[in-house]
């Protein structure tokens, strides 16, 4: 059986400690780096579904010779609001 000594805790503090600031120096170099390439492909995925689909809306558009109409008469008037239930209108009896 192994028992603990001052030099051995000393030495794991020093481990741990000497760990954490090398850790933290390293993540400010590659951290930084990382996000930017993250942060790019990010970017290029979303242009390539943007395009994906603006191609795939303009295909529809010219392929499809029928007249699209849009009734805005109803969309400048406020949408009718849920109807739940009965009002019931209460009198009071003396």
């Amino acid at each position: 059986m192994q028992e603990a000594s001052f030099s051995g805790l000393m030495k794991a503090i020093f481990y741990m400690i000497a760990f954490y600031y090398i850790f933290k120096f390293l993540a400010k170099i590659f951290l930084p780096v990382l996000v930017k390439k993250a942060v790019e492909k990010a970017g290029e995925n979303f242009q390539r579904q943007q395009q994906y689909s603006h191609d795939n809306l303009w295909q529809k558009k010219h392929t499809n010779n029928e007249d699209i109409i849009i009734n805005t008469a109803n969309a400048k008037n406020p949408r009718e609001t849920k109807k739940v239930g009965d009002y019931v209108d209460y009198e009071e009896i003396d």
